[in-house]
């Protein structure tokens, strides 16, 4: 079984900035990939950042230039570092991992506010 604890979601204004962290524990040999996703009010659920095991990346095309997502192996812990806020940045974030034999496991996710 594997568990996600994800933390750094709070309330910021507009330009603030945020760092999401989401660390993996339980029985699992590797990890694949890492990332995240969101769900705003009304929409559906949306990719946002992913990270695979050599460390490429690649974002959704509204936060590219705006969000970072790095990795720590050692800490199996993904982290999202989130610049230039906008009020359409509001969701709720859940980070997953991707891990053989597991397959993708979600975080219990985490609120961003952005106010104007």
């Amino acid at each position: 079984q594997v568990q996600l604890v994800e933390s750094g979601g709070g309330l910021v204004q507009a330009g603030g900035s945020l760092r999401l962290s989401c660390a993996a524990s339980g029985s699992f040999f590797s990890i694949f990939a890492m990332g995240w996703y969101r769900q705003a009010p009304g929409k559906q659920r949306e990719l946002v950042a992913h990270i695979d095991s050599a460390g490429l990346t690649n974002y959704a095309d509204s936060v590219k230039g705006r969000f970072t997502i790095s990795r720590d192996n050692g800490k199996n812990t993904v982290y999202l570092q989130m610049n230039s806020l906008k009020p359409e940045d509001t969701a709720v974030y859940y980070c997953y991992i991707d891990a053989p034999f597991v397959g993708r496991t979600w975080g219990q996710g985490t609120q961003v506010t952005v106010s104007s």
